[in-house]
């Protein structure tokens, strides 16, 4: 209560007419995330809940925890494994190490994209918006740990502006902001988000950890699949997440933790993330079957950022389809052409990235002819009935 009273105390300060009235936007974003506001909408009708948008976000925030946490051991994990230094090394070691090698991606990306966020906020006179809570967040999980911070800043600045501001801020944007600035740098720096060697940090950090040579690889299943080469991890470390991949891509097991918090708490829809499954699933053993792929179905499902992508950002309620059978057809598309690519096309084996930012740019469209749809089935009801 004596934070609130504090807020309470200065926010005359904020307000029209106050020194400090020039930075209202960032005291409202401040005070508004601690707190619920009590102001509601004046006109329109509109259904109030104490869960708003910034209590979203955060639980959202806190689905990803057990993959952020468990990417942060495996970075330790594989820099030992690549120094031959398993058993030498302990549980708090690797985690630590790991640990301090994704917060700076972690602090860069919520310093440079909020901040744009303030400064874009203060200069439209307008609330600061909470999508970028989930956004800071994403970013460091779906990139090699090897990516320099001057990129990451770099892909955070052009999503957020040209991605999502431009747009009309939250809620507006057409593309999934975060996987636009993994776009931005796979196609603009290639070299630092594809290859074996992006996926191990191989350098001591505060004396944890293992400098390795600048030849250390760790190719990445996906990667030793598009080479024809057989996949020497088992269906157990895929399960785990014990291989080398983005930083928190590889646990299955941590994404399905917060894939069950998003599903009970009603803020991730199942059928979106059941068709991407199903279609998925469907499509590999279509492939299997004609020997155009060598690991099972299920396999196709828990390697690479499959999972991560079907669970966190197939499901963006922004960007995906919003009506209850456009979300079956949205899944189902994604699924589809994230097998299809990886198959097909051995010079890209994800296909995650690439399938959700399709599916986004058909989003609005499937919407409109299920709404469509739906206004025809009537409208020959009506006339049936007249006759």
């Amino acid at each position: 209560m004596s934070l609130k009273k504090y807020l309470n105390k200065i926010k005359p300060h904020f307000e029209e007419g106050g020194k400090l009235h020039a930075f209202w936007s960032v005291y409202d974003g401040f005070e508004s995330f601690l707190y619920v506001p009590n102001t509601t909408a004046k006109t329109g009708a509109h259904i109030h809940d104490a869960i708003d948008s910034k209590r979203i976000m955060s639980l959202v925030v806190i689905a990803l925890l057990p993959a952020l946490l468990f990417g942060m051991y495996n970075i330790g994990y594989q820099n030992f494994a690549a120094a031959g230094e398993l058993a030498n090394a302990s549980f708090w070691e690797m985690f630590f190490y790991g640990f301090l090698a994704v917060l700076p991606k972690i602090l860069v990306s919520y310093i440079v994209g909020l901040g744009i966020e303030f400064a874009w906020a203060q200069w439209k006179k307008e609330e600061i918006q909470e999508g970028y809570l989930v956004t800071g967040i994403l970013m460091p999980l779906i990139i090699p740990i090897t990516c320099p911070l001057w990129m990451l800043a770099l892909s955070v600045a052009f999503a957020v502006i040209f991605c999502k501001e431009i747009f009309g801020g939250t809620g507006m944007n057409i593309f999934n902001v975060a996987l636009s600035a993994r776009a931005f740098l796979f196609f603009s720096y290639p070299g630092q988000m594809t290859g074996d060697s992006i996926w191990v940090a191989s350098h001591q950090i505060f004396g944890l950890g293992n400098t390795l040579p600048d030849a250390t690889t760790m190719a990445t299943p996906l990667g030793e699949l598009a080479l024809h080469v057989d996949i020497p991890y088992s269906t157990c470390d895929m399960l785990i997440g014990l291989i080398p991949g983005s930083v928190g891509e590889t646990s299955v097991i941590a994404i399905a933790i917060g894939a069950l918090l998003l599903l009970v708490t009603g803020i991730a829809s199942w059928k979106t993330m059941l068709s991407v499954f199903v279609s998925g699933g469907l499509m590999a053993a279509l492939f299997s079957a004609l020997g155009m792929t060598s690991i099972a179905w299920y396999e196709h499902l828990i390697l690479g950022g499959f999972c991560f992508g079907a669970v966190f950002m197939a499901t963006d309620p922004v960007t995906s389809a919003r009506t209850e059978k456009g979300k079956y057809i949205y899944g189902a598309l994604i699924g589809v052409m994230t097998i299809i690519i990886r198959v097909m096309n051995p010079g890209y084996p994800e296909g995650m990235m690439l399938s959700i930012l399709f599916a986004n740019m058909f989003a609005p469209l499937i919407d409109y002819c299920v709404v469509q749809g739906n206004i025809n089935k009537r409208m020959k009801r009506l006339t049936a009935h007249n006759k």
